[in-house]
């Protein structure tokens, strides 16, 4: 049992203002096109914070046992492959259609189950990580074929989040830097492959680089986001009043809905977004730091990187700091899989603060 039931107020409130914002926002982006998303955005809501609420109540600690682990391993894998079963969706196939009204997204559980999994063997082997072939042979294993299965939908920019965060927790379990180089080295020829095999990656690599020399359609989905940001301007045109939400911006509630709060809410609104997921990043990682044992660092050092290296590179796309990709802004963008799956790792994560070490708690101090 948790040593105390006093949770970090301040991650729990960062991460419900994300969660309110995307049930408002959801609901604006979508009411006027029809697509009836708002309501089924407070559903997946309601759900995750029921979930997260389990979450925090549940020891932490039951995650590193074996037939845990490996069952939610089983599971996910089984769900990956599983969805090359089912028809797929624009161009991809992400999803398992649960009934009519919903689908489940097996690549957001595979962050989570990755993560839980890197804390686990890197609490056991961390004592010899300057062996990497002992320590984190299993990692790469594990880590690699989830990974290549998402891959495979094709959905890249998730594999990307997966493995960024396992090689954080890998970094601070004190990987050597030599070690490092050589793995980031030897992942960079497979990064290419996978960019250069698909001529859609192709495309909206060249029209990030040179947006005026390329078709306007690939660079179409940008080039609405940078006019709804700029036209909301310091204080937004109001909420529900945007324009470019209306038939003009793809999938507004999606992947772009930070666009969409740029210009309802204007830049007040997209600075409060970043400030709660600074705060998000800032608590995760000192729960980390006061965790009791190394498998609570490790697994809050993951989690608080799989929030916070998505949103950055979700916020970067849709400013135009990096290629368009398909990937949403956790917490905020529609979708029930992403939205109860994070929010059970946040309550996880929350879990962790109960039990900080009172005395790790003295050093760091009570802020």
């Amino acid at each position: 049992m948790a040593r105390t039931l006093k949770s970090d107020k301040v991650l729990f409130w960062a991460t419900l203002a994300l969660v309110c914002t995307s049930v408002v926002m959801v609901y604006s982006a979508t009411a006027v096109s029809g697509a009836g998303r708002g309501p089924k955005q407070l559903a997946f809501a309601a759900l995750g914070v029921l979930a997260l609420f389990v979450a925090m109540r549940v020891d932490y600690h039951h995650l590193r046992r074996p037939a845990v682990i490996w069952t939610l391993l089983g599971f996910t894998a089984a769900s990956l492959i599983a969805v090359f079963f089912f028809e797929s969706r624009q161009g991809a196939t992400r999803w398992i259609p649960l009934g009519s009204v919903a689908t489940f997204q097996p690549s957001e559980l595979a962050k989570l189950a990755a993560i839980v999994f890197a804390a686990a063997v890197l609490e056991r082997r961390m004592h010899r990580i300057k062996e990497p072939a002992y320590a984190l042979g299993p990692i790469a294993m594990i880590v690699g074929v989830l990974a290549l299965l998402i891959v495979k939908e094709p959905d890249l920019g998730t594999a990307a989040v997966l493995i960024l965060a396992v090689l954080a927790m890998i970094i601070a379990a004190g990987l050597s830097w030599r070690y490092l180089t050589g793995v980031c080295l030897l992942m960079l020829p497979v990064l290419v492959y996978f960019v250069l095999a698909f001529p859609f990656r192709v495309r909206r690599l060249l029209a990030f680089w040179n947006p005026a020399g390329t078709e306007r359609d690939v660079g179409y989905q940008l080039e609405q986001s940078k006019i709804a940001l700029g036209s909301g301007g310091p204080f937004g045109l109001g909420l529900s009043e945007g324009v470019q939400k209306l038939y003009f911006l793809p999938e507004p509630s999606n992947d772009f809905i930070l666009a969409v709060i740029g210009e309802e809410l204007g830049l007040i609104g997209t600075t409060a977004v970043l400030i709660c997921f600074a705060v998000v990043v800032w608590r995760g990682l000192r729960a980390a730091l006061l965790a009791p044992d190394r498998f609570g660092a490790l697994l809050g050092i993951g989690i608080a990187m799989m929030v916070g290296i998505q949103a950055f590179i979700n916020i970067s796309v849709v400013v135009g700091l990096a290629p368009t990709k398909g990937i949403p802004l956790p917490l905020v963008s529609y979708g029930g899989s992403s939205l109860v799956i994070t929010l059970i790792a946040m309550g996880i994560l929350l879990n962790i603060s109960q039990q900080a070490s009172p005395t790790a708690a003295a050093t760091v101090g009570t802020t």
